[in-house]
């Protein structure tokens, strides 16, 4: 039997040549250097400008991020930012909508975050283990949780950050 469907190599698929999309990330605290290494591959893959990096996050160079990115950190522009807050407040001066990524009493469903026209993002992750920090969670314009049927009300930070940004990009295409 002829198998027509075969799997592609990187080269013969990528589009590396595409614009990327009005859309950052602001990571504090993210200790485990495989889910920093995660994200930086998710944002080379869907697009995303730029990673700012704060706190203890852990930063590049780094064997576990590049092993987990596939060496994506050479690709996407990141920077570490001492202060966090002045960055977002920096973003959000340049027309940035800062949008935290959380479960708490006031974020709302992700499929119900309205993306207005002209729109850009600044994404806001937090530590694994507490989430975002009150001093950046009173930055945000918004918060915006993944609804979820199971039984427990977390997932990931990488799996997260995978499904936010898909989301958020075919909203930021679609305006």
């Amino acid at each position: 039997m002829d198998n027509k469907n075969v799997q592609l190599e990187h080269d013969s698929h990528s589009t590396a040549d595409s614009e990327t999309l009005p859309l950052c990330i602001l990571v504090k605290d993210m200790e485990s250097p495989s889910n920093v290494g995660s994200i930086f591959r998710i944002a080379d893959a869907l697009g995303v400008e730029k990673i700012y990096l704060s706190g203890n996050t852990q930063v590049p160079p780094n064997t576990k991020i590049r092993r987990v990115s596939r060496a994506a950190e050479l690709y996407v522009d990141y920077q570490y930012v001492e202060n966090p807050v002045d960055t977002l407040q920096a973003l959000s001066a340049k027309g940035y909508e800062i949008v935290g990524l959380d479960i708490t009493s006031e974020s709302i469903d992700l499929n119900d975050f309205v993306v207005k026209s002209e729109s850009k993002i600044c994404l806001v992750l937090g530590s694994e283990r507490s989430g975002i920090h009150e001093s950046l969670l009173k930055e945000c314009d918004v918060t915006v949780h993944i609804p979820m049927v199971g039984k427990k009300s977390s997932m990931n930070v990488g799996n997260a950050f995978a499904i936010s940004v898909y989301s958020l990009g075919l909203k930021l295409r679609s305006i």
